[in-house]
């Protein structure tokens, strides 16, 4: 029988959760027929030898494995594994996994029947993150966007609004996308892939069920990439989808990651910035930023006002949930609208 479902698997030196991260695929009680594609990614341990045990169990329950891979001395990255994994499955439905993860049983069937109704979105879900006391800031802001907000928060730090071990597609629209992005260690491929699937007029719908155990340990590919690096796509992106609609906008934030926004930006999205609002009376009372670096003459003297004398729309480059609730009522006692009136960047 044809799979409905691949289950997309790149796998690198994955030993110590492998058997966990398989299990779930053999647990899952989607009623159509998966498939399970796995590429290793010149493993040195004992991977290899888990896939092949694993494999004989999963073809008796009726679930179909495909193994690809090579053995090079060195790993070609997560970009090339999940575009081999995906161009040797068959599958008219795409399932994303991370080796060190683990799935629950209904995650395919949930996702599946998401994707059906949504068929140029990229479908995600909430998480249950382990250990439990990693990362909590990170894990509510995935569990708790609420859905015009898996748009809107797009530029944030955190990177893609559904995180790419949830995520589930088309086969049709991940080709319409795609492929992944093979710079290898140190490229943020699901980023530049989330990036692309906006530009190109895609969805984000997340299953409002906790469907993953997402790992975190120190070994993780995405602690390769580098802050900078990230940062610098960011800007870029906000300058290609967001500032174009706005006149004159103001930064949110006179201190270290508002004015590190100023100067990252174009000459001429930096000329659209008419000031930094804040609460900090110092800084109002310094009453202008100067872009000392500037090679423009007179340099920009950018003003700084308190947030309620600023006019919106706002790049808003205060970190959420770090001010005890302070911040998030500053702004909702402005009765603004996300998208619209302000964008969160940090």
């Amino acid at each position: 029988m044809p799979a409905q479902v691949s289950v997309i698997l790149p796998v690198h030196d994955a030993e110590p959760w492998l058997d966990e991260c398989l299990r779930s695929v053999w647990q899952q009680d989607f009623e159509g027929s998966i498939e399970l594609s796995v590429f290793n990614d010149a493993s040195k341990d004992k991977s290899m030898t888990i896939i092949e045990k694993w494999k004989v169990k999963l073809e008796d329950s009726g679930i179909l494995v495909v193994i690809g891979g090579h053995s090079s001395p060195a790993p070609r990255g997560v970009g090339y594994s999940k575009n081999q994994a995906v161009a040797q499955s068959s599958g008219p439905y795409l399932c994303f996994l991370d080796s060190d993860d683990v799935m629950m049983p209904q995650r395919v069937r949930l996702q599946y029947e998401a994707a059906v109704r949504h068929p140029a979105s990229i479908i995600g879900c909430q998480v249950r993150r382990e250990p439990p006391s990693s990362t909590g800031r990170y894990t509510r802001w995935i569990n708790q966007l609420a859905a015009d907000q898996l748009l809107t928060q797009a530029f944030t730090s955190h990177g893609p609004t559904v995180i790419m071990p949830t995520w589930f597609c088309s086969r049709a629209w991940f080709s319409h996308v795609g492929p992944f992005d093979e710079g290898g260690q140190g490229v943020p491929e699901d980023l530049l892939f989330f990036y692309d699937h906006l530009r190109k007029g895609g969805g984000v719908v997340r299953v409002d069920q906790s469907l993953l155990v997402y790992r975190y340990h120190p070994s993780a590919a995405t602690h390769s990439v580098l802050e900078t690096t990230i940062w610098s796509h960011r800007v870029r992106f906000l300058e290609e989808r967001a500032l174009p609609h706005w006149a004159t906008f103001t930064i949110w934030n006179a201190g270290r990651q508002g004015r590190r926004l100023y100067r990252s930006l174009t000459p001429g999205a930096r000329a659209k910035v008419v000031a930094f609002c804040d609460v900090d009376e110092k800084k109002i009372k310094k009453g202008f930023y100067c872009y000392e670096d500037s090679k423009e003459r007179p340099r920009p003297r950018v003003p700084i006002v308190h947030f309620r004398a600023a006019r919106p729309p706002f790049v808003i480059c205060v970190k959420l949930d770090l001010t005890g609730g302070a911040f998030e009522d500053n702004l909702q006692s402005l009765n603004l609208l996300e998208g619209r009136d302000f964008l969160h960047f940090s």
